[in-house]
Formats: structure tokens, C-alpha cells, sequence
């Protein structure tokens, strides 16, 4: 048999072979790239390399980014204007700041989920995810840089996922914390907002200020697009993790943190218990509640909703006072040191103590479910 002896490769053959090779190569690279950072390339700004979470969990909520417009140039108008289109129990951030008091409306902030605003020369983005009822207002400076905050059409155990236009870094809404990009492991600084009925608010701050549905949208404000998702026994969308059984996912709850402990107060356990004085982590606190919003995710019409309670919690230390409050059927709270009056936002009203105001403890209003995902170690609030 005739031995057969291969011919070597001209040089134009070994250049195309090496280039293939290297084609196949750097394609293998990007097919595991878009694995590791599947985000990649709607984000070539975000340095994905510096994340702090597995970017396996984060998920598309079905939009693009900025699919969901934040609002930019916030307008308002007065208390009184506002009556006209914003039913009294409509719920509302509300957020004071040395007294410059603004409402914002769940109707229009369900459509935006971020508003970029300023208050007493404050910079702040106040925030909002339906699919984990969670508000959160936070301070848009760190470090002496103003940020801007936007969408991601992204989600991560159902919770929002914003990112910052001027660095493109990825935020995570529950916890305030960066998680990739630059400012991967910075924490935003979260300020004290409560959530009440448009209402109340009237009533605390009769010269605050509402933000308007003059958001340069057009958007059916005042609709719920979540019709029925607030219902106790309904399942979270996207949770990637097993919900904590101690509660049911889709209850309410009043979440508090002091010192790096955490606590949560299921609404169920307001019906019976309008004002809770509690000590926690060494802190006297005491939770107020009224029954008198409207839910932003129970009917197709906000303003028709079911009635939920609003829940607010603030340091029952005043001074020398330490106090104890009782709920009154007049819908206010009185201390029983002094006879004092006190509304929602722990402002004495009337009596020995009228214009003072009790100090904010961290706190927020969550589905269960989102809160305990974020931060599983924290207790639940049982009456004893």
C-alpha cells in the first residue's frame, strides 16, 4: 500500500486555521460571558465584574429600561387643588423634611415607581415597587455626587432594581444598596417617609405640597394596572426564593430596624391593637394605626378600593417623658403622662405637650414576603 504522506499547509491555509481557532475561541468567551452577565449588552456602562449578589437571580420584569419612566421634573399644587382629582383616601408618601412637607400620590408614583426631587435643598428619590408594596425614600447624595435614578425593567426576588444615570450602577430598592457597578456595596441613606391617606396628610399639612399628574406622561393615573394583587392568599410574582413561612407572603407589615436588628408588625394584628407601646433592641417605641386608606392594589380604581390601615412608628421617649399612648375613638392617639393629642405623623396637636413631635424610628411598609427575603433574621411582632 502506498504510504500516504501529508502535505504541510501553505501559509495562507495555517492563517485562515489560526484565525478560525480564534474566532471560535473569542465566541466561547462571549457565549460565557452573556451566561455570567446576561445583561451585558443593554448595559455596556455597567461594570458587572463589581457585583455583590449572584446576577443569576436578577430577572426581567418584562420591560426594558427605563420602560418605566421615572419622573424627573416633578410638579405640585396645593392641598387644596389637589381635593380636586385626588380622592381623600387615596394613599400617599408623604416625606417632611425641616418642616417642607410633599404628598405623593401612589395613583400617579404605581406608573413611575421613582420620583427625582428636592426638597429644602435635599436631594431625594422617592421610590416605589407595587409587586413588593414597598416605599422607600432615600438621599440621592453620596459622597458629594448628585444621583439620578431610573429603571431597569429588571427585578430581583420581585423587588425593583433601579440604576443611577450617572454611573449606570444597579441599586436594589428594599435594601438601598448597590449591587453592581460602581457603587457596588455602597448603602443609599434612607429618610423618613410614612405612608397615610391623602387626608391625613391634608389635615397635618394643610400648606404641603401634592405632586400632580402634570408628569409629561400620559398614563391612566388613578387605575390600578395591578388589579387584585394584593390579596392575601395570592403568590408573589418572581420570588426566587421560598417565601418565610412565619407569615403569609402578600400581608402587610410595618418593618422597624434599630441597630442592625430588625422587627416586623403584621397589619392583622392592628385590627386589635390600634397603638402598640413596645420596647425593641432597647427602644422605647410605640406603633400608631388608623383605618382609613384605600389599598393601590385591590380594585381597578384606586379611589374604590378596600380600606386598609396606615401604620407609623416613632420613639416614645420625649425628653424626660416617657410615654404611653392610648388609641380614642375621635381616631387620634392621647398619652397618658399628660392628656396630650396626637395625630399619625406623632405630632402633639393639643394639650401639655401641643407642637412637639416625636422622633422617627427606620421603618417601612412591605409585603411580607419582600421584607423577609431581604432580611430573614428579623423577629415578628406577637401580642403577648
Amino acid at each position: 500500500m502506498k504510504k500516504i504522506t501529508p502535505k504541510p499547509c501553505s501559509s495562507g491555509t495555517a492563517f485562515l486555521q489560526a484565525s478560525l481557532i480564534l474566532v471560535l475561541f473569542l465566541t466561547s468567551l462571549s457565549t460565557l460571558e452573556a451566561q455570567r452577565f446576561p445583561f451585558a449588552r443593554d448595559w455596556p456602562n455597567t461594570d458587572f465584574e463589581n457585583s455583590v449578589i449572584d446576577l443569576s437571580e436578577v430577572r426581567s420584569g418584562g420591560v426594558p429600561k427605563d420602560g418605566i419612566p421615572a419622573i424627573d421634573m416633578p410638579e405640585f399644587t396645593s392641598v387644596a387643588n389637589a381635593f380636586d382629582w385626588l380622592n381623600p383616601r387615596e394613599p400617599v408618601i408623604v416625606v417632611d423634611i425641616l418642616g417642607h412637607a410633599k404628598a405623593y400620590p401612589l395613583q400617579i408614583l404605581i406608573w413611575h415607581e421613582i420620583v427625582n426631587d428636592t426638597l429644602n435643598e435635599r436631594r431625594v428619590a422617592v421610590t416605589f415597587c407595587p409587586l413588593c408594596n414597598a416605599s422607600i425614600v432615600f438621599d440621592r447624595n453620596i459622597e458629594g455626587e448628585i444621583l439620578d435614578f431610573g429603571t431597569t425593567g429588571n427585578l430581583r426576588n420581585s423587588d425593583l432594581v433601579m440604576y443611577d444615570r450617572q454611573t449606570e450602577s444597579w441599586w436594589q430598592q428594599i435594601t438601598g444598596r448597590g449591587v453592581a457597578g460602581h457603587y457596588a456595596g455602597v448603602v443609599l441613606m434612607t429618610l423618613p417617609s410614612q405612608i397615610t391617606s391623602f387626608e391625613e396628610f391634608a389635615n397635618a399639612y394643610p400648606k404641603g405640597e401634592v405632586l400632580t399628574r402634570d408628569t409629561g406622561f400620559r398614563r391612566d393615573y388613578g387605575a390600578n394596572p395591578y388589579r387584585g394583587y394584593d390579596d392575601i392568599n395570592n403568590v408573589p410574582f418572581l420570588l426566587s426564593d421560598p417565601a418565610d413561612p412565619r407569615l403569609p407572603a402578600m400581608e402587610r407589615v410595618l418593618n422597624i430596624s434599630v441597630n442592625n436588628r430588625h422587627r416586623v408588625y403584621p397589619f392583622s394584628a392592628f385590627k386589635d391593637e390600634p397603638v402598640i407601646n413596645d420596647k425593641f433592641n432597647g427602644v422605647p417605641i410605640v406603633v400608631f394605626s388608623k383605618n382609613d386608606a384605600a389599598s393601590a392594589l385591590d380594585k381597578r380604581t384606586i379611589a374604590e378600593s378596600r380600606v386598609i390601615p396606615s401604620a407609623t412608628v416613632f420613639r416614645r421617649q420625649l425628653g424626660e417623658h416617657l410615654l404611653n399612648f392610648e388609641h380614642a375613638e375621635d381616631g387620634y392617639f392621647y398619652d397618658v403622662e399628660t392628656g396630650s393629642k396626637w395625630n399619625l405623623f406623632g405630632q402633639a396637636i393639643a394639650g401639655p405637650l401641643a407642637g412637639e413631635q416625636l422622633l422617627d424610628i427606620k421603618s417601612g411598609i412591605h409585603f411580607a414576603f419582600a421584607w423577609l427575603v431581604f432580611y430573614p433574621d428579623s423577629e415578628i411582632y406577637r401580642k403577648s
